[in-house]
């Protein structure tokens, strides 16, 4: 008998305005795999806090965190992501939505002081979801293709170099995506490395920088490999990344092996 399992490697590092600035890094995310009833799901998601709000840090927290508890909950309870509907993503969005609500309460803040960006996918067997507020991406590469896809781009608002968040009201610009093919790998990430693995003038991957990134990816290891996560979180803190954003910085990236159990 085989099971699909995964191997990943993630990293966060603070952006040099941050550290000039004398502020903290606004970027969390996770990785996990889940065990249902009927499949092992990958769980990952990414959150940038806005600079602009005061508790920038604590809402991509929340986000991170609440994504991932929904998340667990309805992979254990056996659901099938065929299934899953833009209304689910909505009623995920509104439980971020009132946790943040509660911290911002005990404040004495506004929910919008807490804004951030959300960039979540469930990747099961044969179906994967993808639901995506604001900025940063995901981006997937089928089973048996060559090709990278980016199955939801980064949004910007209004205003140029402005995005949405998750406490926007009355609700958030939310994106939505089902794949219904197996992916063999796939990357999440907060705005800072959009322009290390984007294409912004065709809306497409940055084939170079995944090839690269994942090369190092094997399957020795299921689960997180933390010796490849170290390695990552020293990329991402160098001068050659550091000169291209100074932004703060997640990436997570995950490869699906076949393994015998």
């Amino acid at each position: 008998m085989n099971s699909y399992r995964w191997t990943w490697a993630a990293a966060r590092s603070i952006g040099t305005s941050h550290i000039k600035a004398g502020k903290r890094c606004d970027d969390f995310g996770a990785c996990l795999e889940v065990a249902g009833s009927e499949e092992n799901v990958l769980v990952a998601v990414a959150s940038d806090g806005a600079g602009s709000a005061a508790h920038s840090a604590t809402g991509s927290w929340i986000t991170t965190r609440v994504f991932v508890k929904s998340a667990v909950e309805h992979i254990k309870r056996g659901h099938d992501l065929k299934d899953f509907s833009l209304e689910l993503a909505r009623d995920w969005l509104d439980c971020i939505r009132d946790r943040i609500g509660v911290a911002a309460a005990r404040v004495d803040a506004l929910p919008r002081d807490f804004a951030a960006t959300l960039v979540g996918c469930l990747i099961g067997q044969q179906s994967s979801v993808f639901i995506h507020v604001g900025d940063g991406a995901s981006v997937c590469r089928i089973e048996g293709a060559s090709s990278w896809e980016v199955p939801t781009w980064p949004a910007q608002g209004e205003y140029a170099a402005t995005t949405f968040f998750v406490t926007d009201e009355p609700e958030p610009s939310l994106q939505f995506v089902i794949i219904p093919e197996r992916i063999a790998e796939v990357a999440v990430f907060s705005d800072g490395m959009e322009r290390l693995a984007l294409e912004f003038e065709t809306k497409t991957a940055f084939s170079p920088f995944f090839e690269k990134m994942f090369a190092p990816l094997g399957r020795e290891v299921v689960g997180k490999n933390r010796a490849l996560s170290n390695d990552l979180r020293r990329f991402l803190d160098s001068k050659s990344v550091c000169e291209r954003t100074d932004d703060d910085k997640t990436l997570i990236l995950a490869r699906r092996h076949l393994e015998p159990i």
